[in-house]
């Protein structure tokens, strides 16, 4: 069955499997390649807007293989504790789009840094983000066996190794200066009780309730949940850039407007997808009695929704430089005209 477009009626057959565990130097055009395949056919349904010379296949297949690099180095392989080591590498390296380093990067450079400042940042939200995965498929939590189309971590190496596994990773992501100690301030914040925990206390509390979360509720959930780190990777990027108050305040409003993009389109294909298009399971939110926007707004209501939330993140983008904007335009697309 074709797979239907989450926000536009357009039809896109994804069949390409995520890309292969740490691609080395060796093969860094292959992986190049095998990206500027997986986000074409989703450019091509998103009418993604012009920008002369951008090329986001490209751009995002490159930013993977180099995040991955970074990621391959990050955690060592067969040294002491190799059982632990195993795991993270495990569910760091088992594919996935690399949107939130993406993110990072180009929030960087759009605020006047270079790439190579905002690398290991990148690669740090990348940890954090695959953290909060394992984590959220514990058995004590979803419950989920399928993760990038893999099993997950806590199938394939027990729930107590998955559960150490899934602690935030120790990352001194840069030298001693004003802008490191701020953005690891932005990414400790987004981790704890005011990010991501806070977003997942309040979804397990309501989870099964009889009452009727309310739409500003659910919100909160999503807002910390998920748009957390969104808005963590596109923060810190621009604050290693260097980007004054007034541009990183512009981009927070942008990458939490794609964090919630992200959510309601993540819900949809919830409900419209299957498990081997999502490379995860599918349905699980409804088989779990979770409150969706598709539940609470219906899918036409949610569809609209994301199309707001998709043209309040390009509003915040209006005042930066076009050219190097386009990233961060093309992203806010494939996020939401994306099918897993």
């Amino acid at each position: 069955m074709a797979a239907f477009h989450p926000l536009v009626a357009s039809r896109v057959r994804l069949t390409t499997p995520l890309l292969p565990v740490a691609a080395p130097a060796a093969a860094a055009a292959a992986g190049v390649s095998f990206h500027r395949r997986r986000f074409s056919a989703i450019v091509a349904a998103a009418t993604a807007p012009a920008a002369t010379g951008f090329d986001f296949n490209s751009y995002m297949g490159e930013r993977a293989v180099a995040v991955n690099s970074a990621l391959d180095a990050a955690v060592p392989a067969g040294e002491p504790p190799a059982a632990l080591h195993e795991a993270m590498r495990y569910a760091l390296l088992a594919g996935g789009k690399r949107v939130r380093p993406a993110l990072c990067l180009a929030a960087c450079v759009v605020s006047g840094g270079r790439e190579a400042w905002a690398m290991a940042p990148a690669a740090a939200v990348e940890m954090v983000h695959t953290m909060s995965l394992v984590h959220d498929d514990l058995p004590c939590m979803d419950d989920d066996n399928l993760r990038r189309g893999k099993p997950t971590c806590h199938v394939m190496y027990g729930e107590p190794m998955a559960s150490v596994d899934s602690y935030p990773p120790d990352v001194d992501p840069a030298k001693h200066t004003a802008r490191v100690v701020r953005a690891i301030g932005e990414l400790a914040r987004c981790i704890g009780s005011e990010g991501l925990v806070a977003g997942q206390v309040v979804d397990l509390e309501m989870t099964g309730s009889t009452e009727t979360v309310p739409l500003d509720r659910l919100e909160y959930i999503h807002l910390h949940k998920t748009a957390a780190l969104l808005e963590a990777s596109v923060v810190i990027g621009a604050i290693i850039g260097g980007g004054s108050e007034e541009q990183i305040e512009r981009l927070r409003k942008y990458a939490r407007s794609i964090g919630l993009l992200f959510q309601v389109v993540d819900d949809i294909l919830d409900v419209t997808k299957s498990s081997e298009e999502l490379g995860k399971t599918a349905g699980k939110d409804l088989a779990s009695d979770k409150t969706t926007y598709p539940k609470l707004l219906g899918l036409e209501k949610s569809r609209e929704f994301a199309e707001k939330l998709l043209s309040d993140a390009k509003e915040q983008l209006a005042d930066f430089d076009k050219e190097k904007a386009a990233p961060l335009l093309y992203l806010a697309n494939y996020i939401a005209y994306r099918q897993n």
